[in-house]
């Protein structure tokens, strides 16, 4: 034990060591005991059925998207901005998401996002026009937005990088399930109660998910005694991302590239997006931290999520639409032909997520996956509409393995590099930009199919003469702009249509190729980082026991300089050392000094 003698009664009473330290940190800290396997899928079970709740309300959605978008009139540019508005608002709200991880109650967060998207998700239900499902469509975005990016911080304090994967495989099976059987059910239920009701399915599991993450999620709450939220950053963000999209989706068609109305809309996007960029170099506590981009895992994930994603939500979007205006598929069958495609997927998450926790090896897992997805979309762009399907199911196939095998580590080697104070930014902006690439990617994307479908139906079409009442109602539908119903066609406009769409998707996937041949070249670069056997919560509490043993010994150091140190050994003898030095204690002293400390404790609880 140390006793430090000083004039000031104060130093007189230090009596401290890294011992004391420690143990005071421990107790103070709380934190979890090293949990078992069972004991940790009960802590996520909410986050997994939350997590399903979304992927099941955007999946059984997905192949009934054309039915809807023709059975409230809507256009081919409508029918992008369905997609894009969620996409939009999960850009724009994942940031926002992930900084208040940081700052407030992560729980409380989890929650607040899940009620979000399922009270959009059954308002969308009762949509009476293309308008209103897309303003719908932006409160299921922000809500999609706080599970993308809370489910991934919340699984980081829980579990460590290098175990990761052993719980997220299964947990990846659970979304195949959703992924897989989303599509299939989406389809069933159109053709058989009508698109509405495929609104309404994933409520029952929503309410679930909050029962399960009220009683069964337990998680560390951020050590921040203020909270500082940029407001200004967040107006700045939105006004910039949302002015850019519009203005890249609706040029080219609602007005002319070189008119004052794009002038405008584009002077607005770089300004706001600029002023963004300054405001968080001044801010207490930005929405994008700069300062990450100067960790290089960091940069060159961020670069890898935009190029993949592109090709993720490109797939996500285009896929339903090849098979059913291209193929003449119904919303069922455009399920199951897209099951190849989630197989690849899914099945390379699980697979590699498990090889990736027991070797701890990830880098040569995600240059193969990047390879893989540079030769499933260039095999996309070969599509048309009498393509064999089974040369369709192996791209498909190959695509989806190489998105697998990259997506989900893209986030886990950025949370193994990242500190832990800052998991939440760090992890909410992979997703970020990922979300802002496949939205601008899609909506771009869009703009060309319409353009593209135009040309090649217009060549289709000339010199071709009716010869039939409804081949004249037929062609009239189409110079509407409107998506087609395809099955309710004339055999003769129906080939040229199916024609037009096939080629037209192809294109829109040759965009992807050069991205996916930089995300290769940024995951090249990766620092090949050993993933960590430690959680977040861990890393935190070690943190805090550094700091505070390093306080201590400041006050000890500081008061030594001006006193003479007394030390006691185990026996109850005493000695002075010269003043500004201190001995120090064997480890036979130090449990010494711990008994008679548990005896002292024991005689006074008995008095």
């Amino acid at each position: 034990m140390v006793d430090v003698d000083q004039p000031s009664s104060k130093e007189q009473d230090l009596t401290l060591t890294a011992a004391d330290t420690s143990r005071h940190v421990h107790h103070t800290h709380h934190t979890p005991a090293s949990r078992s396997a069972r004991e940790v899928f009960t802590a996520i079970s909410g986050l997994i059925v939350g997590m399903f709740v979304a992927v099941l309300s955007g999946t059984v959605v997905s192949t009934s998207m054309p039915v809807i978008i023709a059975d409230l009139g809507g256009t081919q540019s409508q029918y992008t901005w369905v997609i894009t508005a969620s996409l939009l608002a999960t850009a724009v709200s994942t940031p926002i998401w992930g900084k208040l991880a940081d700052l407030v109650d992560r729980k409380i967060l989890i929650q607040l996002s899940l009620i979000l998207f399922t009270v959009g998700t059954v308002i969308a239900g009762f949509s009476t026009d293309t308008n209103m499902l897309i303003a719908v469509r932006v409160i299921q975005g922000i809500g999609v937005g706080g599970l993308m990016s809370l489910v991934m911080i919340a699984v980081a304090l829980i579990i460590s990088p290098r175990e990761r994967g052993k719980y997220m495989g299964v947990v990846g099976g659970i979304m195949a399930l959703g992924t897989i059987g989303g599509p299939l059910l989406g389809g069933l239920i159109t053709d058989w109660w009508g698109w509405r009701a495929n609104f309404f399915v994933g409520v029952p599991f929503a309410i679930v998910a909050l029962v399960l993450l009220q009683f069964t999620l337990h998680l560390p709450k951020p050590n921040r005694a203020k909270v500082s939220i940029d407001y200004f950053g967040i107006v700045l963000l939105a006004v910039g991302v949302s002015t850019l999209l519009i203005w890249v989706s609706m040029g080219g068609s609602q007005f002319e590239w070189n008119s004052g109305t794009s002038w405008t809309l584009g002077i607005i996007a770089v300004v706001g997006i600029i002023a963004f960029v300054v405001v968080e170099f001044f801010v207490p506590e930005p929405i994008v931290p700069m300062s990450l981009f100067r960790n290089r895992t960091f940069t060159l994930s961020v670069v890898a999520s935009i190029a993949i994603g592109v090709s993720m939500f490109a797939t996500s979007v285009f896929l339903a639409q090849y098979f059913q205006l291209a193929r003449g598929a119904t919303p069922t069958e455009s399920g199951l032909m897209t099951i190849p495609m989630i197989i690849g997927q899914m099945g390379a998450s699980i697979v590699i997520g498990q090889l990736v926790s027991r070797f701890g090896k990830w880098k040569g897992w995600m240059l193969t996956g990047s390879v893989l997805t540079l030769i499933g979309v260039t095999l996309m762009s070969t599509l048309r509409y009498d393509t064999p399907f089974s040369l369709v199911a192996v791209y498909m196939f190959v695509l989806g393995a190489g998105l697998g095998m990259v997506m989900q580590n893209l986030t886990l080697i950025v949370q193994n590099d990242t500190p832990p104070t800052q998991l939440g930014a760090a992890s909410s902006n992979v997703n970020f930009f990922r979300t802002i690439a496949g939205t601008i990617g899609v909506t771009v994307m869009g703009s060309m199919l319409a353009t593209k479908v135009t040309d090649y139906m217009t060549d289709a079409l000339t010199g071709f003469t009716p010869s039939s009442q409804a081949e004249i109602d037929a062609l009239k539908a189409l110079g509407s702009g409107d998506v087609p119903k395809v099955s309710a066609l004339p055999d003769t406009i129906r080939a040229l249509v199916e024609s037009a769409y096939g080629h037209g998707i192809a294109d829109v996937f040759v965009i992807a190729i050069p991205l996916a041949v930089l995300a290769i070249i940024a995951i090249a670069f990766v620092k090949n980082k050993p993933l960590s056997t430690k959680t977040a919560a861990e890393q935190l509490r070690d943190q805090a026991e550094e700091s505070a043993i390093g306080v201590a010994e400041a006050e000890v150091g500081a008061s030594t300089a001006t006193g003479a140190v007394r030390l006691q050994s185990a026996d109850g003898a005493q000695w002075q050392t010269s003043t500004g030095s201190v001995a120090v204690l064997s480890d036979d002293e130090l449990r010494g000094d711990e008994q008679r400390d548990e005896q002292r404790d024991e005689q006074l609880r008995r008095s």
